[in-house]
């Protein structure tokens, strides 16, 4: 089982596309957790996941609360990441079948779906700016945990 991405409730569509061609790109499967931001159509993806879009396992959920479901089923853990969380990314040990939740570039996520994560890590960065990129955080996490678990041993 490999690590796999979910976006909750997106705003932005190029992000949204950028994080569409990342999962493509490393062979991860991406969750978009309506509803989103924006009125959701693979033609909004075109610019910044380009022809990426077709070579990504994309899943769509309904609500985070079927997504939740279907997650706990499956016995898989829910890693939030979050400029809130206390550890980082580099401190944890990720396993195999993990799910990276990335919230809304807005607002994050609500408290409540904080609360259903198995963990939540952060990038450490300087104290002067607020965050990175929604896409280009989760690349760089989403790195780590593929290192940590062996998934760069499957591609090419």
């Amino acid at each position: 089982m490999n690590i796999e991405l979910a976006l909750y409730q997106p705003d932005i569509p190029q992000n949204t596309g950028t994080i569409l061609r990342l999962g493509a790109c490393m062979n991860v499967p991406v969750h978009i957790i309506h509803p989103t931001g924006f009125h959701f159509s693979h033609k909004l993806f075109r610019r910044a996941a380009m022809d990426y879009a077709h070579h990504v396992q994309m899943i769509e959920h309904d609500s985070f609360r079927k997504f939740n479901t279907w997650r706990t089923e499956q016995n898989r853990r829910l890693v939030l990441m979050s400029t809130k969380a206390k550890n980082s990314v580099y401190n944890f040990n990720f396993t195999p079948g993990d799910i990276l939740l990335a919230g809304r570039e807005s607002a994050g996520v609500p408290a409540e779906v904080a609360r259903t994560c198995t963990a939540m890590v952060r990038l450490p960065m300087t104290k002067q700016v607020r965050s990175l990129n929604v896409s280009l955080a989760s690349a760089m996490i989403l790195g780590e945990a593929l290192r940590q678990t062996n998934g760069f041993e499957t591609l090419s």
